[in-house]
């Protein structure tokens, strides 16, 4: 008889920030989660996701599109039972929130 554990939530964060690092803005050669657009992830009890992010502006071209692909592609995540992606621009995005790496991508270091 195989025993089916339940993931941690570290597990599935860390699998949810795996996949951030996929999804790339169109227009920046950098993934989401360096360029600063996640501002949180959290994940409940029985594998609710909540991501809270921004975009580098709000008439950023992929508004309409990007959180869906963010919320579709964290479906997948072993473990995700629902997903829930929240749009804002409180603070707004600016340079100083890329990582190290990404602002040396970008020729900013």
């Amino acid at each position: 008889m195989s025993e089916v554990t339940e993931r941690s939530f570290v597990e599935i964060q860390n699998d949810v920030i795996s996949i951030l690092k996929t999804i790339f803005d169109p227009e920046i050669p950098v993934d989401i989660y360096e360029l600063g657009l996640i501002y949180e992830v959290k994940v409940s009890p029985g594998g609710k996701v909540d991501i809270l992010m921004t975009l580098t502006s709000p008439a950023c071209p992929v508004a309409g599109t990007l959180p869906g692909e963010v919320e579709a592609k964290i479906k997948g995540v072993h473990g995700v039972s629902d997903v829930k992606v929240e749009l804002t621009f409180e603070p707004a995005w600016n340079q100083d929130l890329m990582s190290e790496e990404a602002k040396l991508e970008l020729g900013f270091l």
